[in-house]
């Protein structure tokens, strides 16, 4: 038996992965089968927004392509689920729901870390419910290409200092790609060749998605 079937009597560990997938791109899916990798986890959740709070000024893609999305761009990935619970939910995708409804899923005893990058890590004390999710859940925190080391690990010492958070920081593969820059690409005709998974790219042409 491997790791996650032996440990599945002292609760599951469940890694989070939020964000718009609009479109999902080679440093979702690499953060994500990263922390798979590194961290002790059981199962990733990779949950597309619905309404993401800081990004309420544009439309995106519809749930349901930016779902099919991520099933072709994690297909095959053991450990992987995309999850529609955000989409599924009314108002905007607060984190802090979306990892209560995850506790709430799995059970008290289970333990549920968020997936995220040195961007957000800055910024977590700034969202909504922030104590609740600086004290109740942990971080996986894999590095993104702009960010200094040493301000991710101040940040991180900071949060533990004065919450207690537990942050985990990966070394993942760096891909330094956007959603943004992929969407304004396809708009002017640029390649995307290598920014996403070659059947993503596919997809989004096939879809017309982004012109």
């Amino acid at each position: 038996m491997n790791n996650r079937q032996d440990k599945r009597t002292e609760g599951l560990h469940i890694g989070v992965l939020g964000g718009s997938f609009d479109p999902v791109h080679t440093g979702h899916v690499h953060l994500a089968l990263d922390a798979l990798n590194q961290v002790d986890l059981d199962r990733i959740l990779v949950v597309p927004a619905k309404l993401q709070p800081f990004k309420l000024d544009r439309t995106p893609a519809s749930g349901e392509d930016r779902m099919e999305m991520l099933r072709i761009a994690f297909a095959g990935e053991e450990g992987i689920e995309i999850s529609p619970m955000e989409l599924d939910r009314d108002g905007i995708s607060y984190t802090y729901l979306t990892l209560r409804e995850t506790r709430a899923r799995y059970g008290e005893e289970a333990r549920v870390s968020f997936i995220t990058g040195t961007d957000s890590l800055l910024k977590l004390d700034t969202w909504m419910n922030a104590e609740e999710l600086l004290t109740e859940y942990a971080y996986i925190v894999g590095s993104r290409p702009g960010y200094l080391e040493e301000e991710l690990f101040a940040k991180a010492e900071e949060l533990k200092n004065r919450w207690g958070t537990k942050i985990t920081i990966i070394e993942n593969r760096l891909f330094d790609v956007s959603s943004t820059e992929i969407r304004e690409n396809v708009a002017k005709g640029r390649s995307i060749a290598g920014m996403v998974p070659e059947k993503v790219e596919e997809y989004i042409a096939a879809n017309q998605l982004y012109v």
